[in-house]
């Protein structure tokens, strides 16, 4: 069989079919007529193999618990898309399955810190990660990124480190690629924030979903930066941003400390969740087997939507600033420049350019007066929102 599903520009109605970004507008407190852009999940059809993968697991009609076993052949698969893609060497003994990355961040919190301590996190972030730790009567810390007011951020070294020992932070939570600034962080700079956890003994939850999306430079896994970095990093990776299955809610973690990893399982088993979804595993196995050419392909048509919208707005978007994205297929614009209150430009992009984007206020404080879009969508859709945006302004 060869891949179908090669197509993006076509517009796919996703109304009425339970869509959390197309059919929750007003549950969600927006007007029902928004364009939506926010959550990061594409309009594309997957891979044609994931298609026929689920249609054979349909046809079967028996929906009973699975499971995954050494030697069935899952493992094998995730294990050759990390080392062909990621040139990564991952052993079966590491390898966790959960419903999502969000699912084990709140288990690795329960199993790493205790109610009142500290996680560490940089914020402008992925919204989750602050409500994880408050909702699990956690502390936020964070280590907020240097964004130097041109286009680029970095990391306070000094201001990590210090946060750490005041706080006596147990937890780093880490975003590599950072979403949604759109860092694709490097060697030295993972090298750095690795020793100062280290030092002084925290353990590190490195959420890296979105690396199989860098447009500059090259992925570089965190535990693989120091060889002593496995003894206390816990690595987060899915095929749901890869291949657009977010609703079938699988992921893929791998902890190589065993002490690590049985506190884990620990917390994932009070959880209640004893086996993973049969549509998830199928689709996943699929798209690991036979995934790689629709996710070139997609990569390309992304790729060329960044350089549009970059492009459109340098054009056409005067005091809008697109911050370069290394990373993700999320842009993270700086509305900065435009003079416009912050809460403003909030209320204007949902009420009179019709869009449903997400503010950067809900990143952290210091995404105020950011807005994060999602361009994996046709490029039709992108220009229309691009353009309701210029007409905005």
């Amino acid at each position: 069989m060869s891949e179908r599903n090669l197509e993006f520009d076509t517009i796919i109605d996703r109304s009425g079919k339970k869509s959390l970004k197309y059919d929750f507008a007003k549950k969600r407190g927006y007007p029902e007529d928004v364009l939506p852009l926010w959550v990061a999940d594409m309009d594309f059809k997957t891979s044609s193999y994931v298609e026929e993968a689920l249609k054979d697991v349909v046809s079967h009609n028996i929906y009973g618990y699975t499971n995954i076993q050494r030697g069935d052949g899952f493992f094998e698969v995730v294990a050759g898309w990390m080392k062909r893609h990621h040139d990564w060497e991952v052993r079966p003994e590491w390898h966790v399955i959960t419903p999502g990355v969000c699912f084990a961040i709140a288990c690795a919190i329960k199993a790493y810190t205790e109610v009142g301590d500290s996680v560490i996190i940089q914020q402008p972030v992925y919204y989750p990660f602050s409500n994880l730790i408050v909702q699990n009567n956690r502390r936020i810390v964070s280590n907020d990124l240097i964004y130097d007011g041109k286009g680029h951020y970095s990391i306070d070294y000094e201001d990590f480190e210090n946060k750490i020992v005041e706080n006596d932070v147990k937890l780093f939570i880490l975003c590599n690629p950072h979403n949604p600034v759109g860092r694709v962080w490097t060697k030295e700079e993972l090298e750095r924030l690795g020793e100062i956890c280290k030092k002084h003994n925290v353990i590190v939850f490195s959420d890296e979903i979105h690396f199989d999306f860098i447009w500059n430079g090259r992925h570089q896994i965190f535990q693989e930066v120091n060889p002593e970095f496995k003894k206390f990093t816990i690595t987060a990776t899915a095929p749901t941003k890869t291949f657009n299955l977010a609703g079938l809610q699988q992921s893929n973690i791998f902890i190589p400390n065993r002490e690590l990893k049985h506190k884990f399982i620990f917390e994932y088993d009070a959880t209640g969740m004893d086996e993973p979804n049969i549509f998830g595993i199928a689709a996943a196995e699929a798209a690991y087997k036979y995934g790689d050419e629709w996710h070139e392909a997609s990569k390309k048509y992304i790729r060329d939507n960044i350089e549009f919208a970059d492009k459109y707005i340098k054009e056409n978007i005067p005091g809008v600033r697109l911050i370069p994205t290394e990373g993700t297929y999320l842009i993270w614009l700086d509305f900065s420049e435009t003079g416009i209150d912050a809460k403003k430009i909030d209320d204007l992009i949902v009420n009179k350019a019709k869009l449903w984007l997400d503010s950067g206020r809900i990143f952290g404080k210091t995404g105020t007066g950011f807005q994060r879009i999602n361009v994996a969508c046709p490029r039709s859709v992108l220009e229309e929102a691009l353009s309701r945006i210029k007409n905005l302004l």
